[in-house]
C-alpha cells in the first residue's frame, strides 16, 4: 500500500451520521478526503475533522453521470456511504441503492480504480422480500460485477450520538404511554457502534489484504426487539409496557408511515415491517471485526452518554440501580 498522504479517496454520501466518522477516520489514516454530497452547506463541520486542507467537500447529485465523474477527478479510491431508511418522493430504494452504486462503481472502473468499499447492510440480499434489503442486495452485485476486488461492509443497526435508531427509540417511549412489541417483540439485533464502522471502512480500503471481501459487522451483544424497548425505558427513567403487535396490524400502521413520508419522517413503513420478521445478527459465516483486530463496543458504554436528555431531569436526573 503506497503513502496514503498522497492519495485521494472520494466518499459519497459523507455528509450523514457514518459519513461523518468516516471521514474523520480516513482523515486519520493520512489520506485526502473528497467528500461528495448533494448538499455542501451539510457538510462543512466535516473540513475540520482532518487538517487545514486535508477535506474538501464538492456537490453532487449521484443521479448524474457527469457529478460522478467531476466528484472522481484524480481520486485513486471511493467510498459508497449512499443510502435511505424509507423512501420518499424523488427518493427511491432503487434508485439511491443500486442505480447510485452502479453508477458510481462503473464510472470508478473506467478510471481504473480499484480500491472501493461499499457501504451495505445486515441482511442485504437481492431475492428479500423487504425493498430495503434487496436493493442493498442488488447494489452488492452491481459493485462487484464493476469493481471485483470491492470490499462490502455489512453492519447491523448503527448506534452513537445523533443516532436514528436508539434517539428514536427514545423519541417514541417519550410520546406514547404504551409501546408495540411488533410480531411479539422477539426480532434479534446486534447493535453496532458508528466509530467501529468507521475503523472498518479505514481499515479495509486500499488494502489488499481485504479485497473483494465481504464483512458482516455486529456489536458484542444481541437483544431482542423488546430488549431494546425496556433497555432504553430504564435509560431515560420512562419504563413503558409492552403490547403484543401482530405483524399484520403493524403492516396496515407501515401504509400510514409510507403515505406520510411524502410529508414527514414516519415512525414505521410497511417495509420496516418486512425487515423486522428476519434477525439482524451477523450469520457467522463471513468476516468480522474480529479479522480486522477491532474489538466491538458495548451498547452500554456509549449510549447513555447521548441519551440522558430524554430523562425527566436531563443529566441532573438521579440515577438508580
Amino acid at each position: 500500500m503506497s503513502n496514503l498522504s498522497s492519495r485521494l479517496v472520494t466518499v459519497f454520501g459523507g455528509s450523514g451520521f457514518v459519513g461523518k466518522h468516516v471521514v474523520r477516520a480516513l482523515a486519520q489514516k493520512g489520506w485526502r478526503v473528497r467528500v461528495a454530497v448533494r448538499k455542501p452547506t451539510y457538510a462543512y463541520d466535516l473540513k475540520p475533522l482532518g487538517t487545514v486542507g486535508q477535506i474538501q467537500v464538492v456537490r453532487c447529485d449521484v443521479r448524474k453521470e457527469a457529478d460522478i465523474q467531476a466528484a472522481l477527478h484524480g481520486a485513486s479510491a471511493v467510498v459508497n456511504l449512499v443510502g435511505i431508511l424509507y423512501q420518499s418522493p424523488g427518493a427511491s430504494f432503487d434508485a439511491l441503492h443500486r442505480g447510485a452504486s452502479k453508477a458510481i462503481a462503473d464510472a470508478a472502473a473506467k478510471l481504473g480504480i480499484s480500491d472501493f468499499v461499499q457501504m451495505s447492510a445486515l441482511g442485504a440480499d437481492a431475492k428479500s422480500s423487504s425493498k430495503y434489503a434487496s436493493t442493498k442486495g442488488k447494489a452488492e452485485e452491481v459493485v462487484r460485477a464493476a469493481i471485483p476486488s470491492a470490499v462490502v461492509i455489512r453492519p447491523s443497526v448503527v448506534f452513537g450520538p445523533q443516532d436514528g435508531f436508539f434517539t428514536g427509540l427514545a423519541q417514541q417511549i417519550k410520546m406514547f404511554p404504551l409501546m408495540p412489541s411488533i410480531g411479539g417483540g422477539k426480532t434479534k439485533f446486534q447493535p453496532v457502534y458508528v466509530s467501529d464502522v468507521a475503523a472498518a471502512v479505514a481499515t479495509t480500503l486500499a488494502n489488499p489484504a481485504y479485497a473483494g471481501q465481504t464483512f458482516e459487522l455486529g456489536g458484542p451483544e444481541t437483544f431482542t426487539f423488546n430488549d431494546l424497548i425496556k433497555y432504553v425505558g430504564a435509560e431515560i427513567q420512562s419504563p413503558r409496557p409492552l403490547v403484543w403487535m401482530p405483524f399484520g396490524v403493524a403492516s396496515l400502521i407501515g401504509l400510514v408511515g409510507d403515505i406520510s413520508a411524502f410529508l414527514i419522517k414516519p415512525l414505521l413503513t410497511s417495509d420496516q415491517v418486512l425487515l423486522l420478521q428476519k434477525d439482524n445478527v451477523a450469520s457467522g459465516k463471513l468476516p468480522g471485526f474480529r479479522e480486522l483486530g477491532i474489538v466491538p463496543t458495548a451498547v452500554e458504554s456509549v449510549v447513555p452518554t447521548y441519551l440522558w436528555r430524554f430523562r425527566k431531569n436531563g443529566q441532573f436526573a438521579e440515577v438508580t440501580g
